[in-house]
């Protein structure tokens, strides 16, 4: 089985090798890595991987679509051999881990537990910073542990998912949260499934890019999403802007709306042996090695670069006073849910 995945990178070379790692252990066959504008030396590792045959590098060097860096990458994706000849796709970003509950832990595990799924909803579970400070060079699966409850009210974005679909034609191009562009004649006999083995009606097949909240999602599979990391991390990734809405910087209001600590969650640890092991190995490489270590480095002195400027300095004096979040009550969620409802009315007249 065919399982390519699409990521798109930009200064992440710190990370690079531990995501590789797990996702081979968790069943993907081969990468698609696009990278842009990079200062740390992530362009050349990804360079030295396509050598050793672990994936396929394009570098994503603009002009840039309206819609972002990441939407114009998938574009140069979509024209990938090895995205045309995969059996099964999956996009994912740097601080996205899949976590497969049933059977050995693998997403082929997770298409055998779902036979009639066609494309299978990987809902988020987002893991808080839990008031760690400073950038470490440890995992980051074992590094942060505190996450969001298992059934959540609030905000919407925190039950995104991505999405494992079948390679077959139905959709023609990549997306960052679903499947794009579909060959309507054939939409009926795509059948999409989520991870507590429920069939998902006609909306999911042609926009929906977030899970039904307010219950369990989790049954089978998650992605374990690290969007903040420690306090300097999410300096520098402000630093970076985003991927997808460029044109909107990052501060508190990303970081509270993710910052959710209320419960421990180790079950990725399920590939945690493996996954070192092969991560040792990608190490012990005479060219990746001293990258890695490099880009440690590069995220240290960046660091130190970031605290002599005013607006980075202030974000990080902003995020040691922020506590953990606290997430909406479902009264309260309800009561969004309405305005919002609203809101669409009144921009639908």
């Amino acid at each position: 089985m065919n399982i390519v995945a699409i990521l798109t990178v930009r200064n992440e070379a710190a990370f690079l090798l531990e995501w590789l790692a797990h996702h081979r252990v968790a069943g993907i066959t081969h990468f698609v890595v696009l990278s842009n504008n990079c200062q740390d030396g992530t362009d050349t590792m990804l360079d030295r991987l396509a050598e050793m045959g672990w994936l396929t590098h394009i570098r994503n060097e603009g002009p840039y679509a309206k819609a972002g860096i990441q939407f114009t990458g998938l574009r140069l994706a979509d024209d990938c051999e090895a995205v045309k000849s995969a059996d099964w796709l999956i996009a994912l970003d740097i601080d996205e881990f899949v976590n497969v509950h049933v059977g050995d832990h693998t997403l082929p595990g997770l298409i055998a537990a779902l036979p009639e799924a066609s494309a299978i909803t990987l809902t988020w579970r987002l893991f808080g910073n839990a008031e760690v400070v400073r950038y470490t060079d440890a995992p980051v699966t074992e590094t942060f542990t505190r996450c969001a409850p298992e059934i959540l009210h609030w905000p919407w974005r925190a039950a995104m998912f991505k999405t494992l679909y079948r390679n077959d034609g139905t959709y023609r191009h990549l997306g960052v949260h679903r499947p794009r562009g579909p060959a309507r004649g054939r939409l009926a006999a795509y059948r999409w499934f989520d991870c507590m083995g429920n069939e998902l009606d006609e909306q999911f097949k042609t926009r929906r890019v977030f899970s039904n909240y307010g219950r369990p999602l989790y049954h089978l599979a998650q992605v374990n999403h690290y969007p903040l990391g420690s306090m300097e991390s999410y300096v520098l990734k402000a630093d970076r802007g985003r991927a997808v809405h460029s044109d909107q910087g990052l501060g508190l209001d990303y970081w509270v709306e993710r910052n959710l600590n209320f419960e421990t969650d180790t079950t990725i640890a399920a590939l945690a042996e493996p996954s070192a092991a092969l991560r040792t190995e990608l190490r012990a490489d005479p060219t990746l090695g001293p990258l890695h270590r490099a880009a440690v480095a590069w995220r240290k002195a960046r660091f130190e670069e970031l605290m002599l400027n005013e607006r980075a300095r202030a974000l990080f004096g902003r995020l040691l006073m922020t506590p953990p979040s606290r997430t909406v009550r479902p009264a309260g969620a309800q009561m969004l849910m309405r305005y919002a409802a609203l809101s669409r009315e009144q921009d639908q007249q």
